[in-house]
């Protein structure tokens, strides 16, 4: 009984000791703002047409200021267009000011006094012309060059209510007629006629015609025969930046105005081809062959558009053909079968494209 006692006693000691701990890891709510700001576009998306001499994309909204309390004074209302460019293989590892650089394009200002406004909806119209030499919305493995509006409104008790909206630059090149290109292999008497679209686009196939010629030698008693065995194409995205040094980092370039040069390639799209071209060794010329291939970009892939900065960032395309061609030869009569040499060759030509944006209805 003496044990029980003491065991109640002394538990009713320790709870009349215990203090109720505080709760250091609850988040704090921060207080309401007195309002809050919102872009409403207008405009239709923001497109460039052409190369960089085109003449600009203007786009339009309107800058909505939504009062929730029954009124609120403020000082500023400003919006600044700023153009973002983030190089992702700085100089300086972890330095802002190497990663980031920032401009501002334009500036507005639509107050400038103070102006209580009551509770409710207030609009502030706005546009702007987008100069056409200004490189496009770029995402890509060294880069990133984006957009956005940024917003600040500035109450009389210095309280800063902001807001970010980005904004989309795409750039869409105009259709060019079809490219023809010949190409000559030496020291065999091969030549290849290539026909293709010199400007595509992410979504959607094109069409690749080639004609092989002077697949035929004569030799005194025997013809010397050029076969197709396979076919391959490619599409190469390539990718060069310069990243600039900040102040504090010039020594590890060699000194102001410099940057470290750096370069990137990916495939964007393959496919290799084991049949369907047209042969016929008869034709005039040394024979021929014909084959007509569908090519694309592969889907997923999120292909990075052509680009030119003048920050440094270059993206651009190569489409890449390899045809694989085997020795053969046969009587002069053309009768026969045909005896294999086993020499083969590789004939490899590359031709540039340019990848961009569809241009749309035009609106």
């Amino acid at each position: 009984m003496d044990f029980l006692h003491f065991g109640s006693k002394e538990k009713r000691h320790s709870n009349s000791g215990q203090t109720t701990p505080k709760n250091k890891g609850s988040p704090r709510i921060p207080p309401a703002k007195p309002a809050r700001i919102e872009i409403q576009m207008e405009s239709p998306p923001c497109v460039f047409y052409g190369g960089p001499n085109s003449t600009g994309a203007l786009f339009s909204g309107q800058l909505k200021l939504i009062v929730t309390d029954s009124e609120v004074r403020l000082t500023s209302i400003s919006m600044d267009l700023r153009a973002h460019s983030m190089t992702k293989k700085p100089v300086g590892k972890d330095c802002p000011d190497c990663i980031n650089k920032v401009t501002t394009l334009k500036t507005w200002n639509f107050i400038t006094e103070p102006t209580t406004y009551d509770h409710g909806t207030h609009q502030f119209p706005f546009s702007y012309l987008l100069p056409g030499h200004l490189p496009a919305t770029t995402n890509c493995a060294l880069a990133k060059i984006d957009y956005a509006l940024q917003i600040k409104a500035v109450t009389a008790l210095a309280d800063a209510i902001t807001h970010e909206h980005p904004l989309r630059v795409q750039r869409a090149v105009q259709p060019s007629p079809e490219k023809q290109s010949l190409r000559i292999f030496p020291p065999t008497n091969l030549t290849v006629n290539v026909i293709h679209t010199p400007v595509i686009h992410p979504i959607g196939t094109f069409l690749v015609q080639f004609r092989m010629n002077g697949v035929v030698e004569k030799q005194k008693t025997t013809l010397t025969r050029w076969r197709v065995k396979k076919l391959d194409w490619r599409i190469d995205e390539h990718s060069q930046n310069v990243s600039p040094a900040c102040p504090k980092h010039w020594n590890k370039v060699g000194g102001e105005g410099k940057g470290q040069q750096h370069e990137d390639m990916r495939n964007i799209g393959s496919d290799s081809i084991k049949q369907g071209w047209k042969t016929d060794f008869d034709a005039v010329g040394g024979g021929q062959i014909e084959l007509e291939f569908p090519a694309s970009i592969r889907p997923g892939v999120n292909p990075v558009c052509d680009v030119d900065s003048p920050t440094g960032l270059v993206v651009w395309h190569l489409l890449i053909v390899e045809i694989i061609v085997s020795e053969e030869l046969v009587k002069n009569s053309g009768r026969g079968h045909s005896v294999p040499t086993g020499a083969a060759r590789v004939l490899r030509t590359q031709f540039k494209v340019v990848v961009t944006e569809r241009g749309g209805l035009g609106i």
